[in-house]
């Protein structure tokens, strides 16, 4: 392994550490966004399961970008007033 794959990997590891809460929600929050907007893009909009899926997966991606900045914004908000 050389000394970028080395770093790389240890700051991904220490990012994991240091965020684990939160990105365990985000992950759970993303999974079933993503079953949501299919269901409801099938329901509502009558559109095909395909296109659903497409918009079901790069939507909630977004959303779970702004969902981890949120909460991390959030937790940092409340560990100050403890």
């Amino acid at each position: 392994m050389t000394e970028f794959t080395h770093g790389i990997f240890s700051a991904s590891k220490t990012i994991y550490e240091n965020n684990k809460g939160s990105i365990l929600r985000t992950i759970i929050y993303t999974i079933g966004h993503f079953a949501i907007a299919i269901t409801v893009l099938m329901l509502v909009a009558d559109v095909s399961f395909m296109i659903a899926l497409t918009d079901a997966i790069v939507e909630p991606l977004a959303n779970a970008i702004w969902y981890f900045v949120l909460d991390k914004i959030w937790t940092s908000k409340y560990k100050k007033k403890l």
